[in-house]
């Protein structure tokens, strides 16, 4: 199915509708201030699982992404950190940066790696945290990769239908994406840690 949403307001209907799919293990292609995501339930191991089966990953291995609502989901998945790191946050998001904190006891032991690290986004766009805060968990994510060779992330939701349609039970067009994926900062260590430049400028906010 492919549903359109608009951004600025969207229907809250169709937004439980994507709510009720994934709470029942579906998958849903979805915007965010980036590129498109690949998301599901983290509550929904075998939602997990097939979300790295599209992407051809093992769970155990799979760098997949926390998409939440709020610095109060943040704070769920993740060890406790200083002071100054949550200013940082709080002024950097809602925006296009994945933060990798030291997980806590609360993330799915199916994506537990052996660095027991986990990247936590909190995107600017209303239509992924809607349905993020109405779920009241977050949406583990993974990125929609293009096969072209010159353009990385497929950014036209009609066409990301076409290729995954038959793959995925929703895919939300919310107008065209982007093609610049999320600055990953590591903060494990209590620093700020460039690990991808990406869309977001971290120097703004420290």
């Amino acid at each position: 199915m492919l549903l359109k949403l608009y951004e600025e307001n969207p229907n809250m209907k169709a937004i439980q509708q994507i709510v009720d799919v994934l709470k029942r293990g579906g998958l849903i292609i979805y915007p965010t201030d980036t590129v498109y995501g690949l998301g599901c339930d983290i509550r929904n191991h075998r939602a997990i699982e097939r979300v790295c089966e599209l992407r051809g990953l093992k769970p155990e291995k799979a760098n997949l992404s926390f998409v939440c609502y709020d610095l109060t989901d943040i704070a769920q998945y993740t060890k406790s950190f200083d002071t100054a790191t949550f200013r940082v946050l709080k002024k950097a998001l809602p925006g296009p940066f994945t933060f990798i904190f030291n997980a806590s006891g609360q993330v799915p032991k199916l994506l537990s790696n052996k660095k027991r690290t986990v990247g936590i986004r909190v995107p600017d766009n209303n239509i992924a945290r809607e349905i993020v805060h109405q779920l009241a968990n977050p949406i583990v994510s993974a990125s929609i990769h293009d096969e072209d060779e010159i353009v990385e992330y497929s950014t036209d939701p009609e066409l990301i239908h076409e290729k995954y349609g038959d793959l995925v039970d929703i895919v939300i067009d919310g107008g065209y994406g982007g093609n610049i994926a999320s600055t990953i900062v590591d903060v494990t260590s209590g620093d700020f840690e460039i690990m991808r430049e990406g869309k977001g400028d971290l120097g703004l906010f420290l």
